[in-house]
């Protein structure tokens, strides 16, 4: 997402600036360096993710040249190489997942109304311009028609593809047949980040439960289970500590090599070699060149978990939401990380369940903790909501709809517990 300065791994200033990393503690120094940048927390931004299918036989597959012709002079570089890839009128890019779905990532605003309107006027425009070529943007978070299958020709995509395969579905879900709904937040003050970092991730089974959008075979969450099958090495959770960064900048460097970018050939990566042995030059490792901070940067990229740091927070657990109810979770998020005290009331109120993500992604509202909690962080956001600068309107439609979605979990638990069984796929 464009604006809060992520690293860069693609562009000739970070070839220029890039330089050979000495040893491990050079390199844990610059990943603490880059993913958490400090000051006032003032700035949101949303990177929406849709499954795209053709209007009327949403199983038929899609074809590159029907959907580079769709989004015409917006069609990302990626599907197009020769596109002039222009931002859509109110800023946002446009970008593609493998399988085919589309994301659009806006720039930052300073409020979470500006935030709102920007991105709806884009939506809105991308949706028109899929709808004149007879496609249409999926309503949940998981392809339910299409098995999962690649549609962009990257060497990036066809090495993930080949390292997730012997692990199972997981990546080639994840990478072909979600789709997300991630919310930027800056880092916050150096004393208040700790608990920010904390927070991002106590709320996440919560939220994940709340708004899950891609029930399938019993889970709540189809979505986030595919995510959690790819590699747990760089999917699941952060630590959470008093000192997020040097966690962090230890896993980053632990963390094995996904692929070798800009490598003759394939980009597949040696297998079982960690950044760290890429520093030392131990085992495979030994016959690559020494790494550089450009080559760190772009391994930063291959983490995908539930709160990434990129210089900002980019909490990426939340699934994609049905039309314009997205504004839902990134208002009730923004606000539950408005200001210290309801990030400290987020801490104690989370605290039961805060570890609680296969039950979130299994049972989500079906579960009687990640219930209760879910009705007491409702209590705090919608509460919050005022603070945020959304009209009176908006923080009574997006709390209404809060409070219906609690109802209907709780009715829905209350269903499965007289059945005995689990929920329908």
């Amino acid at each position: 997402m464009g604006g809060f300065s992520p690293p860069r791994n693609d562009s000739a200033a970070t070839v220029v600036s890039a330089r050979a990393i000495a040893d491990r503690a050079e390199g844990e120094a610059y990943v603490a360096s880059v993913c958490f940048k400090h000051g006032p927390p003032r700035l949101l931004g949303v990177e929406l993710e849709y499954t795209v299918h053709h209007v009327g036989d949403p199983a038929r597959a899609l074809a590159p040249d029907h959907l580079a012709a769709a989004l015409g002079p917006h069609t990302p570089r990626t599907l197009a190489p020769d596109s002039p890839a222009l931002p859509l009128p109110a800023g946002s890019t446009v970008t593609l997942e493998p399988g085919g779905q589309v994301e659009l990532s806006t720039p930052p605003r300073s409020s979470l109304t500006e935030l709102i309107t920007a991105v709806s006027a884009d939506r809105a425009h991308l949706a028109g311009l899929l709808a004149e070529s007879g496609l249409r943007l999926g309503d949940a978070a998981l392809d339910a028609h299409r098995p999962p299958t690649r549609l962009l020709a990257t060497p990036r995509y066809a090495a993930m593809e080949r390292r997730f395969a012997p692990m199972g579905t997981g990546g080639i879900t994840m990478m072909c047949s979600t789709a997300g709904l991630q919310v930027c937040v800056d880092v916050g003050e150096r004393s208040e980040f700790a608990a920010r970092w904390a927070a991002a991730h106590a709320l996440g089974p919560v939220l994940l439960a709340l708004f899950a959008n891609s029930r399938r075979r019993g889970l709540a969450s189809a979505r986030w289970r595919a995510v959690m099958d790819t590699e747990p090495a760089r999917t699941v959770a952060g630590a959470v500590s008093d000192d997020p960064a040097a966690d962090w900048a230890g896993r980053v460097l632990d963390t094995p090599l996904m692929v070798m970018p800009n490598r003759a050939g394939d980009w597949d990566a040696p297998p079982g070699v960690t950044f760290a042995d890429w520093i030392a030059g131990r085992g495979a490792a030994g016959l690559l060149d020494p790494p550089t901070t450009a080559d760190l940067d772009y391994h930063l990229t291959t983490l995908f978990t539930p709160v990434r740091p990129r210089g900002y927070l980019e909490i990426r657990y939340l699934d994609a939401q049905p039309g314009a109810t997205w504004t839902h979770p990134v208002a009730l998020l923004t606000a539950l990380l408005s200001n210290p005290s309801t990030v400290d009331a987020v801490l104690d109120v989370c605290s039961p369940v805060a570890d609680a993500w296969s039950t979130a992604v299994t049972r989500g509202l079906d579960d009687p903790g990640l219930a209760r909690t879910a009705r007491a962080v409702a209590d705090l956001g919608c509460a919050a909501l005022p603070g945020t600068g959304l009209s009176a309107d908006a923080v009574t439609d997006i709390t209404e709809s809060v409070r219906r979605r609690l109802r209907a979990g709780k009715e829905a638990g209350r269903g499965h517990l007289d059945r005995g069984t689990e929920p329908a796929a």
